[in-house]
Protein backbone atom coordinates (compact mmCIF):
# COMPACT_ATOMS: atom_id res chain seq x y z
CA UNK A 1 0.00 0.00 0.00
CA UNK A 2 1.18 3.28 -0.63
CA UNK A 3 2.06 6.18 1.29
CA UNK A 4 -0.29 8.34 0.33
CA UNK A 5 -3.67 5.66 1.17
CA UNK A 6 -2.00 5.06 4.43
CA UNK A 7 -1.92 8.39 5.06
CA UNK A 8 -5.47 8.67 4.08
CA UNK A 9 -6.46 5.85 5.94
CA UNK A 10 -5.16 7.24 9.26
CA UNK A 11 -6.48 10.81 8.74
CA UNK A 12 -10.08 8.86 8.21
CA UNK A 13 -9.23 7.28 11.71
CA UNK A 14 -8.26 10.42 13.38
CA UNK A 15 -11.28 11.92 12.58
CA UNK A 16 -13.06 8.79 13.29
CA UNK A 17 -11.72 9.02 16.80
CA UNK A 18 -13.29 12.81 17.23
CA UNK A 19 -16.30 12.28 15.65
CA UNK A 20 -17.23 9.34 18.24
CA UNK A 21 -16.20 10.41 21.18
CA UNK A 22 -18.22 13.82 20.48
CA UNK A 23 -21.34 12.39 19.42
CA UNK A 24 -21.07 9.90 22.42
CA UNK A 25 -22.52 11.92 25.50
CA UNK A 26 -25.04 13.66 22.70
CA UNK A 27 -27.05 9.96 22.70
CA UNK A 28 -29.68 9.70 25.13
CA UNK A 29 -29.77 5.37 25.37
CA UNK A 30 -27.14 4.38 27.73
CA UNK A 31 -26.59 1.70 25.29
CA UNK A 32 -26.02 3.76 22.27
CA UNK A 33 -23.58 5.87 24.31
CA UNK A 34 -21.17 2.90 25.24
CA UNK A 35 -21.35 1.47 21.49
CA UNK A 36 -20.45 4.81 20.29
CA UNK A 37 -17.35 4.76 23.03
CA UNK A 38 -16.51 1.69 22.29
CA UNK A 39 -16.29 2.37 18.59
CA UNK A 40 -14.18 5.68 19.69
CA UNK A 41 -11.83 3.10 21.43
CA UNK A 42 -11.44 0.58 17.91
CA UNK A 43 -10.59 4.12 15.81
CA UNK A 44 -8.13 5.13 18.07
CA UNK A 45 -6.03 1.57 17.68
CA UNK A 46 -6.76 2.03 13.73
CA UNK A 47 -5.32 5.23 13.76
CA UNK A 48 -2.53 3.84 15.83
CA UNK A 49 -2.02 0.68 13.31
CA UNK A 50 -1.77 3.07 10.32
CA UNK A 51 0.39 5.88 12.34
CA UNK A 52 3.17 2.87 13.10
CA UNK A 53 3.32 1.78 9.43
CA UNK A 54 3.60 5.07 8.62
CA UNK A 55 6.56 5.71 10.97
CA UNK A 56 9.68 7.83 9.85
CA UNK A 57 6.57 9.67 7.50
CA UNK A 58 6.29 13.08 9.37
CA UNK A 59 2.26 13.34 9.67
CA UNK A 60 0.06 16.07 10.33
CA UNK A 61 -0.81 17.91 13.58
CA UNK A 62 -3.58 15.08 14.83
CA UNK A 63 -6.46 17.81 14.88
CA UNK A 64 -10.26 16.56 13.34
CA UNK A 65 -10.61 18.34 9.88
CA UNK A 66 -13.17 20.87 8.38
CA UNK A 67 -15.66 18.13 7.26
CA UNK A 68 -15.39 16.29 11.30
CA UNK A 69 -16.17 19.56 12.74
CA UNK A 70 -19.01 20.29 10.23
CA UNK A 71 -20.41 16.79 11.08
CA UNK A 72 -20.12 17.80 15.25
CA UNK A 73 -21.81 21.31 14.07
CA UNK A 74 -24.81 19.24 12.34
CA UNK A 75 -24.82 17.04 15.27
CA UNK A 76 -25.31 19.75 17.54
CA UNK A 77 -28.09 21.69 15.33
CA UNK A 78 -30.15 18.32 14.48
CA UNK A 79 -29.06 15.99 16.65
CA UNK A 80 -27.10 13.36 16.66
CA UNK A 81 -29.43 10.78 14.40
CA UNK A 82 -28.59 11.75 11.27
CA UNK A 83 -25.02 12.22 11.65
CA UNK A 84 -25.15 8.73 12.44
CA UNK A 85 -26.57 7.71 9.27
CA UNK A 86 -23.84 9.33 7.39
CA UNK A 87 -21.34 8.02 9.20
CA UNK A 88 -22.79 4.48 8.29
CA UNK A 89 -22.14 5.76 4.76
CA UNK A 90 -18.78 7.19 5.35
CA UNK A 91 -17.57 3.32 7.30
CA UNK A 92 -19.35 1.64 4.45
CA UNK A 93 -17.13 3.58 1.83
CA UNK A 94 -14.01 2.98 4.24
CA UNK A 95 -14.92 -0.70 3.62
CA UNK A 96 -14.79 -0.59 0.29
CA UNK A 97 -11.72 1.19 0.04
CA UNK A 98 -10.22 -1.64 1.92
CA UNK A 99 -11.94 -4.16 -0.14
CA UNK A 100 -10.69 -2.54 -3.47
CA UNK A 101 -6.98 -2.23 -1.51
CA UNK A 102 -6.96 -6.15 -1.36
CA UNK A 103 -8.66 -6.74 -5.22
CA UNK A 104 -5.94 -4.59 -6.22
CA UNK A 105 -3.05 -6.14 -4.87
CA UNK A 106 -0.51 -8.79 -6.89
CA UNK A 107 -2.13 -12.48 -6.73
CA UNK A 108 -0.97 -13.93 -4.22
CA UNK A 109 -0.54 -11.52 -1.68
CA UNK A 110 -1.94 -12.10 1.96
CA UNK A 111 -3.28 -9.12 3.50
CA UNK A 112 -1.91 -7.89 7.04
CA UNK A 113 -3.90 -10.06 9.72
CA UNK A 114 -3.82 -6.95 11.64
CA UNK A 115 -5.36 -5.32 8.07
CA UNK A 116 -7.71 -7.58 7.75
CA UNK A 117 -9.16 -7.20 11.45
CA UNK A 118 -9.31 -3.47 11.02
CA UNK A 119 -11.19 -3.91 7.83
CA UNK A 120 -13.55 -6.27 9.59
CA UNK A 121 -14.04 -3.77 12.89
CA UNK A 122 -14.96 -1.08 10.75
CA UNK A 123 -17.58 -2.81 8.83
CA UNK A 124 -18.75 -4.33 11.98
CA UNK A 125 -18.92 -0.39 12.77
CA UNK A 126 -20.98 0.34 9.47
CA UNK A 127 -23.63 -2.32 10.89
CA UNK A 128 -23.48 -1.34 14.47
CA UNK A 129 -24.83 2.07 13.19
CA UNK A 130 -27.15 1.05 11.04
CA UNK A 131 -28.90 -0.43 13.66
CA UNK A 132 -29.03 2.58 16.10
CA UNK A 133 -30.00 4.46 12.95
CA UNK A 134 -32.51 1.72 12.14
CA UNK A 135 -31.42 0.86 8.80
CA UNK A 136 -30.61 -2.69 7.80
CA UNK A 137 -27.99 -3.94 5.11
CA UNK A 138 -24.16 -3.33 4.49
CA UNK A 139 -23.47 0.36 3.16
CA UNK A 140 -20.48 -0.78 1.12
CA UNK A 141 -22.94 -1.87 -1.37
CA UNK A 142 -24.09 0.89 -3.28
CA UNK A 143 -27.45 -0.08 -3.07
CA UNK A 144 -27.73 -0.28 0.69
CA UNK A 145 -26.54 3.39 0.58
CA UNK A 146 -29.71 5.31 1.19
CA UNK A 147 -32.21 5.71 3.57
CA UNK A 148 -31.71 9.41 5.67
CA UNK A 149 -28.82 10.18 3.61
CA UNK A 150 -30.78 9.42 -0.01
CA UNK A 151 -33.48 11.73 1.87
CA UNK A 152 -30.91 14.39 2.46
CA UNK A 153 -29.20 14.66 -0.25
CA UNK A 154 -32.04 14.66 -2.57
CA UNK A 155 -34.49 16.87 -0.63
CA UNK A 156 -31.28 19.53 -1.02
CA UNK A 157 -30.83 19.32 -4.51
CA UNK A 158 -34.59 19.18 -5.06
CA UNK A 159 -35.46 22.55 -3.22
CA UNK A 160 -31.92 24.03 -4.33
CA UNK A 161 -32.88 23.65 -7.96
CA UNK A 162 -36.15 24.87 -7.83
CA UNK A 163 -35.78 28.16 -6.20
CA UNK A 164 -32.80 28.81 -7.80
CA UNK A 165 -34.40 28.54 -11.17
CA UNK A 166 -37.24 30.29 -9.44
CA UNK A 167 -35.56 33.28 -8.18
CA UNK A 168 -33.29 33.62 -11.63
CA UNK A 169 -37.03 33.59 -13.60
CA UNK A 170 -37.76 37.21 -11.12
CA UNK A 171 -34.25 38.42 -10.90
CA UNK A 172 -34.52 38.39 -14.86
CA UNK A 173 -37.58 39.98 -15.13
CA UNK A 174 -35.97 42.91 -13.40
CA UNK A 175 -37.95 42.80 -10.15
CA UNK A 176 -37.41 45.09 -6.74
CA UNK A 177 -35.78 42.76 -3.83
CA UNK A 178 -39.27 42.52 -1.79
CA UNK A 179 -40.52 40.77 -4.85
CA UNK A 180 -37.52 38.56 -5.00
CA UNK A 181 -37.73 38.01 -1.20
CA UNK A 182 -41.38 37.44 -1.42
CA UNK A 183 -41.28 34.87 -4.17
CA UNK A 184 -38.44 32.88 -2.90
CA UNK A 185 -39.82 32.21 0.54
CA UNK A 186 -43.31 31.52 -1.28
CA UNK A 187 -41.02 28.97 -3.32
CA UNK A 188 -39.51 27.65 -0.35
CA UNK A 189 -42.74 26.97 1.58
CA UNK A 190 -44.39 25.17 -1.29
CA UNK A 191 -41.76 23.05 -2.32
CA UNK A 192 -40.78 22.10 1.35
CA UNK A 193 -44.19 21.02 2.02
CA UNK A 194 -44.27 18.98 -1.39
CA UNK A 195 -41.58 17.15 -1.15
CA UNK A 196 -42.51 16.56 2.64
CA UNK A 197 -45.29 15.43 1.29
CA UNK A 198 -43.90 13.26 -1.09
CA UNK A 199 -41.20 11.60 0.88
CA UNK A 200 -43.94 10.59 3.43
CA UNK A 201 -46.83 9.29 1.19
CA UNK A 202 -44.08 7.39 -1.06
CA UNK A 203 -42.87 5.82 2.16
CA UNK A 204 -46.52 5.24 3.32
CA UNK A 205 -47.38 3.73 -0.14
CA UNK A 206 -44.58 1.65 -0.31
CA UNK A 207 -45.07 -0.19 3.43
CA UNK A 208 -48.71 -0.56 2.23
CA UNK A 209 -47.83 -2.75 -0.84
CA UNK A 210 -45.46 -4.94 1.14
CA UNK A 211 -47.80 -5.33 3.41
CA UNK A 212 -50.08 -6.47 0.95
CA UNK A 213 -47.83 -8.24 -0.85
CA UNK A 214 -46.77 -10.15 2.45
CA UNK A 215 -50.29 -10.91 2.95
CA UNK A 216 -50.95 -12.63 -0.30
CA UNK A 217 -47.99 -15.03 0.39
CA UNK A 218 -49.28 -15.67 3.61
CA UNK A 219 -52.51 -16.78 2.04
CA UNK A 220 -50.34 -19.00 -0.83
CA UNK A 221 -48.33 -20.67 2.22
CA UNK A 222 -51.98 -21.59 3.49
CA UNK A 223 -53.56 -22.80 0.41
CA UNK A 224 -50.57 -24.21 -1.39
CA UNK A 225 -47.83 -25.13 1.01
CA UNK A 226 -46.08 -27.85 -0.94
CA UNK A 227 -45.22 -25.49 -3.78
CA UNK A 228 -44.03 -22.67 -1.74
CA UNK A 229 -41.94 -25.70 0.03
CA UNK A 230 -41.08 -26.51 -3.54
CA UNK A 231 -39.86 -23.18 -4.47
CA UNK A 232 -37.99 -23.10 -1.63
CA UNK A 233 -35.84 -26.09 -2.58
CA UNK A 234 -35.31 -24.95 -5.64
CA UNK A 235 -34.07 -21.41 -4.94
CA UNK A 236 -31.50 -23.24 -2.12
CA UNK A 237 -30.27 -25.58 -4.72
CA UNK A 238 -29.74 -22.74 -7.43
CA UNK A 239 -27.78 -21.38 -4.28
CA UNK A 240 -25.49 -24.99 -4.38
CA UNK A 241 -27.13 -27.00 -2.06
CA UNK A 242 -27.91 -31.04 -3.37
CA UNK A 243 -31.00 -31.91 -4.02
CA UNK A 244 -31.30 -33.75 -0.79
CA UNK A 245 -29.81 -31.29 1.34
CA UNK A 246 -31.90 -28.37 -0.34
CA UNK A 247 -35.28 -30.98 0.17
CA UNK A 248 -34.17 -31.07 4.00
CA UNK A 249 -33.44 -26.87 4.36
CA UNK A 250 -36.84 -26.00 2.92
CA UNK A 251 -38.62 -28.31 4.82
CA UNK A 252 -37.35 -27.17 8.09
CA UNK A 253 -37.49 -23.69 7.08
CA UNK A 254 -41.56 -24.77 6.68
CA UNK A 255 -41.82 -26.21 9.77
CA UNK A 256 -42.19 -22.81 11.54
CA UNK A 257 -45.04 -20.33 9.55
CA UNK A 258 -43.38 -17.08 10.01
CA UNK A 259 -40.10 -18.23 9.05
CA UNK A 260 -41.02 -19.06 5.93
CA UNK A 261 -42.93 -16.52 5.30
CA UNK A 262 -39.97 -14.47 5.98
CA UNK A 263 -37.81 -16.18 4.16
CA UNK A 264 -39.98 -16.41 0.99
CA UNK A 265 -40.60 -12.59 1.18
CA UNK A 266 -36.93 -12.21 1.16
CA UNK A 267 -35.85 -14.50 -1.56
CA UNK A 268 -39.28 -14.12 -3.78
CA UNK A 269 -40.63 -10.53 -3.12
CA UNK A 270 -37.03 -8.68 -1.93
CA UNK A 271 -39.14 -7.62 0.92
CA UNK A 272 -36.12 -7.54 3.98
CA UNK A 273 -38.33 -5.72 6.42
CA UNK A 274 -37.55 -2.60 8.98
CA UNK A 275 -37.61 0.40 6.20
CA UNK A 276 -37.55 4.08 6.82
CA UNK A 277 -40.21 5.83 9.25
CA UNK A 278 -43.18 7.19 6.84
CA UNK A 279 -42.93 10.33 9.13
CA UNK A 280 -38.95 10.79 9.56
CA UNK A 281 -38.60 10.27 5.88
CA UNK A 282 -41.44 13.06 4.99
CA UNK A 283 -39.58 15.48 7.80
CA UNK A 284 -36.38 15.14 6.97
CA UNK A 285 -37.10 15.52 3.00
CA UNK A 286 -38.65 18.83 3.64
CA UNK A 287 -36.34 19.93 6.07
CA UNK A 288 -33.64 19.29 3.08
CA UNK A 289 -35.44 21.35 1.08
CA UNK A 290 -36.27 23.84 3.21
CA UNK A 291 -32.40 24.10 3.53
CA UNK A 292 -31.59 23.79 -0.09
CA UNK A 293 -34.33 26.32 -0.78
CA UNK A 294 -32.85 29.08 1.40
CA UNK A 295 -29.25 28.95 -0.06
CA UNK A 296 -30.18 31.28 -2.97
CA UNK A 297 -32.08 33.55 -1.33
CA UNK A 298 -29.94 34.57 1.15
CA UNK A 299 -27.72 37.13 -0.46
CA UNK A 300 -31.54 39.02 -0.58
CA UNK A 301 -32.02 39.05 3.31
CA UNK A 302 -28.88 41.73 3.73
CA UNK A 303 -29.47 43.90 -0.33
CA UNK A 304 -30.48 43.49 -3.24
CA UNK A 305 -29.59 44.62 -6.94
CA UNK A 306 -26.85 43.29 -8.92
CA UNK A 307 -24.70 42.54 -5.99
CA UNK A 308 -27.06 40.27 -4.13
CA UNK A 309 -28.19 39.16 -7.63
CA UNK A 310 -23.66 38.03 -7.85
CA UNK A 311 -23.91 36.26 -4.80
CA UNK A 312 -26.60 34.73 -4.78
CA UNK A 313 -25.63 32.99 -8.37
CA UNK A 314 -21.98 31.98 -6.99
CA UNK A 315 -23.29 30.25 -3.50
CA UNK A 316 -26.21 28.23 -5.65
CA UNK A 317 -23.70 27.29 -8.07
CA UNK A 318 -20.58 26.46 -5.41
CA UNK A 319 -24.02 24.76 -3.42
CA UNK A 320 -24.41 22.31 -6.91
CA UNK A 321 -21.18 21.26 -7.24
CA UNK A 322 -21.04 20.35 -3.52
CA UNK A 323 -24.21 18.47 -3.61
CA UNK A 324 -24.13 17.01 -6.83
CA UNK A 325 -20.20 15.47 -5.32
CA UNK A 326 -21.89 14.54 -1.86
CA UNK A 327 -24.68 12.09 -4.84
CA UNK A 328 -21.15 10.69 -5.06
CA UNK A 329 -21.57 8.12 -1.97
CA UNK A 330 -25.00 6.90 -3.65
CA UNK A 331 -24.08 6.33 -6.61
CA UNK A 332 -20.36 5.39 -6.75
CA UNK A 333 -19.25 7.66 -9.54
CA UNK A 334 -16.73 10.07 -9.24
CA UNK A 335 -16.66 13.19 -6.80
CA UNK A 336 -15.53 15.63 -9.50
CA UNK A 337 -17.98 14.13 -12.22
CA UNK A 338 -20.54 14.43 -10.76
CA UNK A 339 -20.35 17.31 -8.79
CA UNK A 340 -19.96 19.13 -12.55
CA UNK A 341 -22.81 17.70 -13.65
CA UNK A 342 -24.99 19.05 -10.95
CA UNK A 343 -23.11 22.28 -11.57
CA UNK A 344 -23.93 22.09 -15.16
CA UNK A 345 -27.65 21.57 -14.70
CA UNK A 346 -27.64 24.92 -12.21
CA UNK A 347 -26.49 27.05 -14.43
CA UNK A 348 -28.74 25.24 -17.17
CA UNK A 349 -31.55 26.00 -15.06
CA UNK A 350 -30.15 29.39 -13.72
CA UNK A 351 -30.07 30.54 -17.64
CA UNK A 352 -33.60 29.49 -18.60
CA UNK A 353 -34.99 30.86 -15.53
CA UNK A 354 -33.07 34.41 -16.11
CA UNK A 355 -33.69 34.19 -19.76
CA UNK A 356 -38.23 33.28 -19.74
CA UNK A 357 -38.02 36.19 -17.14
CA UNK A 358 -36.46 38.61 -19.07
CA UNK A 359 -38.57 37.81 -22.05
CA UNK A 360 -41.65 37.81 -20.69
CA UNK A 361 -41.28 40.93 -19.25
CA UNK A 362 -42.37 42.62 -22.48
CA UNK A 363 -44.95 39.98 -22.96
CA UNK A 364 -46.91 39.98 -19.80
CA UNK A 365 -49.04 43.01 -19.00
CA UNK A 366 -48.27 44.99 -16.19
CA UNK A 367 -51.04 45.85 -13.78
Amino acid sequence: MSRAALLEHWRDEADAVYLYAALAPRMAAPDARRALEEIAREEARHRDYFAERLRGTPLPPDAPSLRARGFVALAHVLGPHLVLGLLRVAEGREVARFLREVADAPTGDVPDPTFAAIARETAAHAQRLGRLTGVRGDPWHRAEAGGVVRSVVYGFNDGLTANFGLIAGVVGASVSRHVVLLTGLSGLVASAFSMAASGYLAATSQREVDTNEINVQRAELTLWPDREEHYLATLYQEKGLSPDEAGVAAHRVMGDPEVALRELAREKLGITGGGESALREGLTTGLATTIGALIPLLPYFVGGGRVAAGVAFVIAMTAHFLVGAARSALTGRGWFRSGFDMFAVGLGVAAVGYGVGYLLTGVLPSG
